[in-house]
């Protein structure tokens, strides 16, 4: 059974009963150095038999009630026929060991019980080997926790982060002394970050120490459009420019230039901001602004495209065009920039727009113009059909039975026919 008293003194409770016959108990105590531990000769089924208890050199520290040691640290706790406690303040390594229990009896019975003293680290110190180091190093930290017993166990922790460190154990004088290595790549998010060494012992608790690391970079440089705050930069217009540059140390060099060109005269320069009060095609390029500090030099490019000046768009027209025959209707379009440099983003959604209803009506006026091609095709084709029935509508007659009304029967009426079969040549049928 594990008991933690106080906060620091740990007992292990062990019930140890001689062989058959016996009736004496006691526990083996566990305590941190310098605090107090208790020892308690316990009989079961007391018959009034004296109880004294010895230390590890088989002197006698009490009988029964009484003290022959003279060594105040021991103080009678409680004395009855059943139990004898005794506690022995501000214990020290010497102090460990067996202590015996003895009862007077017919043989006489004997018990021990073992103190173990446990010593805390009395120093926790982490060592680094550069005070100030530089963004990409590794550098090396040790943490050492001295004079422990038993030894400890060291963890690592960058912020919340556990790390692995190499451990050595050195033992001298019963004590031991643990020195711990951790080999640690640092970068500008390490800068001001604690490093923790924490300690895992049984005599204490949340034992820690740690040190902020100071990590120095180049500097990490920004370049922000001030004006025009959006849309495009165009001809005509200004232009203005800010760098921000950070570091460690804080960078006391910022310049700007134009990559692989002169700086056009009309640029002003002031400390971190760039200024072109007029914008021209000419200033089209790549602008750099440079800034450096004692770990390095960085920098931020800007590159600048001028678009030709803002232009009005005309409305959509519409164009109608008749014919003889049929009536059509032909929407016009009206001709759209031909690149997008030429609209801001407002007039490319209008441009937009306008196409859109022009391609409904086109569409439109497609599908108009089939229909009066099929509707024309059909009157023409009716007008065709009523000239040709009405030419084949009507009665007309022929010469070949005149003179045959009076013929008395068919031979005479075929005979009497005008101009019989000699004339049948000249027989003609005319329409009307």
């Amino acid at each position: 059974m594990l008991e933690l008293r106080s906060g620091r003194v740990v007992h292990v409770t062990l019930e140890v009963e001689p062989g058959d016959g016996q009736n004496l108990v006691t526990e083996d105590v566990t305590v941190v150095e310098g605090d107090v531990a208790t020892i308690s000769c316990r009989v079961k089924n007391s018959d009034d038999s004296v109880i004294q208890l010895l230390n590890p050199n088989r002197q006698t520290i009490y009988f029964r009630d009484f003290r022959p040691l003279k060594d105040s640290r021991f103080q009678l706790v409680n004395f009855s026929n059943s139990e004898l406690r005794v506690s022995l303040t501000n214990v020290s390594i010497s102090d460990e060991g067996r202590y015996f229990c003895q009862l007077y009896t017919d043989p006489p019975q004997e018990i021990y019980t073992t103190i173990t003293v446990l010593v805390p680290p009395r120093n926790l110190v982490i060592d680094i080997q550069k005070e100030t180091a530089v963004e990409g190093e590794e550098i090396e930290l040790n943490c050492t926790a001295m004079a422990s017993r038993p030894a400890t166990t060291i963890r690592w922790f960058k912020g919340n982060k556990e790390l692995t460190g190499k451990s050595e154990v050195e033992h001298w004088s019963d004590m031991y002394t643990v020195t711990s290595q951790l080999l640690l790549k640092v970068g500008r998010e390490d800068d001001g970050v604690p490093v923790i060494c924490l300690v895992d012992h049984p005599a204490v608790k949340d034992l820690q120490t740690q040190r902020y690391l100071e990590v120095m970079y180049k500097p990490q440089v920004r370049v922000s459009q001030n004006y025009p705050l959006q849309g495009l930069t165009r001809e005509g217009e200004p232009l203005e420019l800010t760098c921000t540059a950070f570091g460690k140390p804080q960078p006391t060099d910022m310049r700007w230039l134009r990559v692989d060109d002169e700086m056009p005269q009309h640029v002003v320069v002031s400390g971190s901001n760039l200024l072109i009060s007029n914008l021209n095609k000419t200033d089209n390029g790549t602008y750099r602004c440079e800034a450096s500090n004692a770990v390095g030099k960085s920098h931020a490019d800007y590159m600048l495209f001028v678009y030709d000046p803002p232009t009005t768009i005309p409305p959509p027209t519409t164009t109608t065009t008749t014919t003889t025959t049929i009536p059509t209707t032909i929407t016009g379009f009206t001709q759209l920039p031909n690149s997008a440099e030429e609209l801001d983003y407002g007039d490319l959604s209008d441009s937009r727009a306008g196409e859109e209803g022009a391609i409904r009506s086109v569409d439109h006026a497609v599908v108009g113009g089939v229909v009066a091609v099929v509707v024309f095709a059909m009157l023409c084709l009716l007008i065709i059909l009523g000239r040709y029935f009405a030419r084949h509508k009507g009665t007309y007659f022929t010469h070949e039975a005149k003179g045959a009304d009076d013929a008395a029967d068919a031979d005479t009426a075929i005979i009497n026919a005008e101009g019989g079969q000699n004339n049948s040549e000249e027989k003609k049928e005319y329409f009307i």
